[in-house]
């Protein structure tokens, strides 16, 4: 019989979204600030499990809402697909600067891991 696997839950549920404008404020006022070219990544502590995320992409960084919801899609994919690789459990506001538009999944991809992996935040398996 094969080992089993561990099971990883690669849902993006609810409770792992940041929403409300207090929680984004609270998390920019006390955490910590990540620059990448084209994204700021800030992040507390979480208070609670699992693991949240919060996007913000104004009409500044792209005046299309086709642009920027596609962004933002991005962002959540590989935040759940890579949530269970985080050290601790966080809070993470994802916003998106000038420039950011014209970047293609990988490009997100790998300038947002390698901001979290180079403060720590997650584990390289």
């Amino acid at each position: 019989m094969p080992p089993t696997k561990e099971k990883r839950d690669f849902s993006f549920p609810n409770n792992a979204r940041i929403k409300r404008r207090g929680e984004f404020e609270r998390i920019q006022s006390r955490g910590k600030k990540l620059h990448t070219p084209h994204f700021i990544l800030i992040f507390e502590k979480a208070r609670a499990q699992p693991p949240r995320l919060g996007i913000t992409v104004t009409t500044k960084v792209e005046p299309r809402s086709v642009g920027r919801n596609r962004i933002k899609r991005r962002i959540r994919e590989i935040f759940r697909l890579n949530k269970h690789r985080l050290q601790q459990t966080i809070d993470l506001v994802v916003i998106a600067k000038q420039g950011a538009s014209p970047c293609t999944y990988k490009e997100i991809e790998q300038e947002l891991l390698s901001a979290l992996r180079h403060h720590g935040l997650l584990s390289k398996t």
